[in-house]
Formats: structure tokens, C-alpha cells, sequence
């Protein structure tokens, strides 16, 4: 089993995904974030390659990246950054980005890479179905790497469960059609939700998109797996502090 099927044949539920951008607040703070995040409670990490270009994400991501940039994050910096994570960790790791400097790089030899280093699965948010089961999805298995879907309230059922199928790890449904960091009416998507528990589907379920506490959390975590928080956490990053006492103060919050 992977990484993030063994995370979730062991936890169930209440499984915290943290979205961290790489290179954020300083270039060489990436390998720091992730082994605080595990320290403080987190069971998977979800790793954002800063790009010019962001279209799911928010202005608090966004900004992020923009900065992350600035100090010199590239796909090539973060695999030398994370060439030392397996001596040290062994959390389940996901590289969110998008498809543009992925082929830039060369998406075999990013996906060969990526697995060299110890990443455990991809979440390529424009890349469309028709192209990874025609053209990309060969390559990513071949690496060994899991491939996470998004689906909306907004999916048809049919298309929800064909996504279940191509999709490995986990399914990551999106709380709204929106960018990641706006507030959502926790209400307005629990019938999306009870939708999705009730499909039965065959991986685990993860909430992303406007989780940003602990009253959020534990709503999503009734109807799901687990959830994932982002932007709330990139946020706590920019208070005065050190990254180890602002993701302590931030996970005690939440969990």
C-alpha cells in the first residue's frame, strides 16, 4: 500500500490534510513547515508548487506563492529541498500545482522525480479527465504516485463516480465552486456532502475549501474522511512568530 492508503486504513476519520505553500515564509522553510506540521498533529501534507497563475487558488495562496517565488522556488529547488524528507518523516506528502511548469520540467521525468524524493501522490487540478486517462496517467502510476480527483457540488453523479474511479489516495471534494479561502455556508453544503457519503464511494473522502477552524473541521469530518485546511494556515504564517509556535497555536485550534 502507499503512504496514503496506510494513513487511511489505519485513521478513518478525522484525518487533517495541511496545505503549505513550498518555499513559504522563506525559501528554506519547506522541510521545517512539514516536519512541524506532523509534529503538531497533522497526518498528511499537501505541498503547493508556487505558480504565476494559481486559477483555484484564493488571494491568500496566491500571495503566497507570489512570495515564494520571489525567493527562489522552482519544481528543481523543491526536489533538492525534499531529497533529505525520508530520513527524517514519513507522513504521507502531496504536491498540488498545475500543469503548466509541470511539462515545462517534463512531466515523466517531474513524476520520476517526485517519487524519488519521497512523494506520495499529485493533485493537478487542470489536468483534465480525458488527457490522464489518455496520456498522463500511465506515467504517474508508473512512478508509483497516487493522483487525486476534485469534484464540486456542481458534479454529476455519474462523473463523481468515474472520478472515484481514476482517482487513488483519496477523492478531494471541493466545498463550493469557488477559490480556496472564501467563507462557505457550512449548511448550504451538507446536503452535497450526505450525497457523498451515501454514493459509498471507493476511496476515502476529503473536504477542501473554507476549512479554516475548529467548528469547520468537525463539520466536515461528520460527512467525510477527514478535511483540509489551507489559506487559515498560510494565515497564521504571516503573524509575528516562528513557525513551530504559529503551527502549534494554529493545529491546537483545530483539533
Amino acid at each position: 500500500m502507499s503512504r496514503i492508503e496506510t494513513l487511511f486504513s489505519r485513521k478513518k476519520e478525522r484525518v487533517l490534510n495541511v496545505y503549505c505553500t513550498a518555499g513559504y515564509p522563506e525559501l528554506n522553510s519547506t522541510l521545517e513547515v512539514i516536519l512541524t506540521l506532523e509534529a503538531s498533529g497533522a497526518d498528511l501534507i499537501e505541498l503547493g508548487m508556487p505558480y504565476s497563475d494559481p486559477l483555484a487558488d484564493g488571494p491568500v495562496i496566491q500571495a503566497s506563492s507570489t512570495k515564494a517565488l520571489q525567493n527562489g522556488m522552482s519544481i528543481a529547488v523543491l526536489f533538492e529541498q525534499l531529497k533529505g524528507l525520508r530520513a527524517k518523516t514519513q507522513i504521507p506528502l502531496i504536491l498540488m500545482g498545475y500543469m503548466n511548469p509541470v511539462i515545462q520540467y517534463g512531466f515523466q521525468q517531474f513524476c520520476k522525480e517526485a517519487a524519488e524524493v519521497g512523494v506520495d501522490g499529485l493533485i493537478l487540478p487542470d489536468l483534465p479527465e480525458y488527457e490522464y486517462e489518455t496520456m498522463y496517467g500511465e506515467i504517474i502510476k508508473k512512478a508509483g504516485l497516487d493522483f487525486i480527483f476534485l469534484i464540486t457540488p456542481e458534479t454529476s453523479t455519474e462523473r463523481i463516480k468515474k472520478l472515484d474511479r481514476l482517482s487513488s489516495g483519496f477523492l478531494y471534494a471541493v466545498s463550493s465552486s469557488a477559490t480556496t479561502g472564501n467563507e462557505k455556508d457550512f449548511d448550504q453544503v451538507a446536503k452535497y456532502l450526505q450525497r457523498l457519503k451515501d454514493m459509498q464511494l471507493q476511496n476515502p473522502v476529503l473536504v477542501g475549501f473554507g476549512i479554516k477552524d475548529k467548528t469547520t473541521f468537525d463539520t466536515a469530518c461528520r460527512y467525510a474522511n477527514g478535511a483540509i485546511i489551507g489559506s487559515a494556515y498560510i494565515k497564521a504564517l504571516e503573524q509575528p512568530g516562528d513557525i513551530q509556535s504559529l503551527t502549534q497555536q494554529f493545529l491546537n485550534q483545530v483539533l
